[in-house]
């Protein structure tokens, strides 16, 4: 979930993410949660996770009192990405310490892996070509400040989309799957 300015930081409630001195937390409160149907469903299968510690702090507190809005969420596999923790009382959570244990697990035989929020493991999985896909859900709006999904870090990489959607309030669907490489050139005669 991201604004049009690339803005992923706090959207579900008023005290989600304030770091940094965030005043937004909460921004999908003003669209309609029944948007996207199946798109949201397909995003919503249980899949093995890919977490930053704080998504992760403020998921383990929420997700396995309220499992039945996200059927799976407490059985699948929580990879967690922390240098300040590692163990969680939350089932099926592992602790990674570094990229290169991300590395290892991206070339394993295990299932995808799919990142909700964690705007640092996202940078650095784009900084380190390790992404494979990109699900956006695109809130018509702008913030100009908070964690981003994109920074200067990212290497340039092409994209294809592959589904697209477009809710009645304007909220953008969008999957795109890597493409190859940048390709330049000359525009016009």
């Amino acid at each position: 979930m991201i604004t049009l300015d690339g803005v992923m930081q706090g959207p579900g409630g008023p005290e989600e993410d304030t770091s940094n001195g965030f005043e937004y937390c909460g921004w999908i409160a003003g669209y309609p949660e029944d948007e996207g149907g199946e798109f949201m469903q397909e995003n919503m299968k249980a899949t093995d996770l890919l977490l930053g510690r704080t998504t992760f702090d403020i998921w383990e507190n929420y997700w396995p009192q309220h499992a039945e809005h996200w059927p799976g969420v407490n059985e699948v596999e929580k990879y967690v990405l922390s240098t300040t923790r590692d163990r969680s009382d939350w089932q099926n959570t592992t602790f990674l310490k570094s990229i290169e244990d991300i590395k290892k697990l991206k070339n394993s035989d295990g299932s995808d892996l799919k990142v909700w929020g964690s705007s640092e493991v996202v940078q650095l999985l784009l900084g380190n070509d390790l992404v494979d896909e990109l699900r956006l859900i695109i809130y018509p709006l702008t913030l100009g400040k908070g964690k981003k999904i994109f920074d200067s870090a990212a290497l340039p990489a092409a994209f294809k989309i592959t589904e697209s959607m477009i809710s009645p309030s304007g909220i953008i669907f969008a999957n795109y799957v890597r493409a190859g490489e940048v390709k330049t050139g000359s525009v016009g005669p």
